[in-house]
């Protein structure tokens, strides 16, 4: 069993916390004049993405995570399971619906993303930053309504996500999504 002693935690590092995996996004270490000396930690469980700050004395230590990341292709879905293939070995994987979870509206057929895996099982994906998909449907405008330029309608995209998007989409348009925030970059021509 391998460990991280608490002053040797730093950002990136992915350990486990009450028998889950976290990753460290930051790491303080404080020596007040009096006392003992402690690092001040912030945690993301890998599962439920949430944040937690932890502060742990500066004798504490922690079990390194087995996790690992694969860059894999992601090909279907039949409703329960998304079923994704590394390009080089072949192999394939299936991950289910609840881990997928709010991705499932940023994933694309062919495209790549990062899949998580514990203990030789998925727990999370991150799909690609930025997509770019086809507007299928967009709400009714007025034409007066182009005199505010910060004016946005909703639009659907081939994917199911809804997004907010400038005036003059159309439907069959084509965008780019950034998938971090749902919020629309470009009209790709």
């Amino acid at each position: 069993m391998r460990i991280y002693h608490s002053n040797n935690f730093r950002s990136g590092n992915k350990i486990i916390f009450e028998k889950e995996p976290y990753l460290i996004e930051s790491s303080e270490f404080v020596k007040p004049g009096k006392g003992q000396a402690f690092v001040r930690v912030k945690l993301r469980k890998f599962s439920t993405k949430q944040l937690i700050e932890k502060t742990f004395k500066s004798t504490d230590t922690l079990e390194v995570a087995d996790v690992i990341e694969y860059k894999l292709c992601y090909l279907y879905n039949d409703g329960y399971f998304w079923y994704f293939i590394n390009n080089s070995t072949f192999e394939e994987l299936t991950v289910e619906k609840n881990i997928i979870g709010p991705h499932k509206k940023w994933l694309l057929e062919q495209d790549e993303c990062l899949v998580i895996l514990w203990n030789q099982k998925p727990i999370s994906i991150v799909p690609k930053t930025f997509i770019e998909a086809k507007v299928i449907s967009t709400a009714v405008t007025l034409k007066g309504d182009t005199i505010n330029t910060s004016v946005t309608k909703l639009a659907t995209l081939t994917t199911g996500a809804v997004i907010r998007v400038p005036l003059f989409i159309q439907n069959g348009s084509l965008v780019k999504v950034d998938t971090r925030s749902g919020e629309y970059v470009s009209r790709i021509k």
